[in-house]
């Protein structure tokens, strides 16, 4: 993304909205707007939006991952059946079922 190039005032992006939206779905980069001269909002096409969430959920998954390997490797695990027994206790489930 061009910082340089993609930042406009929202007065202009409300004169030239099509223009904008066209250019944001042929880039694929989102448009920053500003108010009164400073940065206040961001504009993107659906499509970029969305791999940018799947992007942010894929890295809170691998952080996960990363995470459980840690405990592993330090030793912070317990056997399952404790493990169950402590998920039951914690949301009031019966033991055993």
């Amino acid at each position: 993304m061009n910082l340089s190039r993609d930042i406009h005032s929202l007065t202009e992006f409300k004169l030239k909205t099509p223009d904008f939206v066209q250019q944001m779905k042929e880039t694929g980069e989102p448009i920053v707007l500003t108010i009164n001269g400073k940065a206040s909002l961001v504009v993107q096409d659906a499509d970029s939006y969305q791999k940018l969430l799947d992007l942010a959920e894929q890295a809170r998954v691998l952080a996960g991952i990363r995470q459980g390997l840690d405990d592993m490797r330090a030793g912070r695990t317990q056997p399952l059946a404790e493990a169950i027994a402590e998920i039951r206790r914690e949301l009031d489930l019966p033991q055993g079922v």
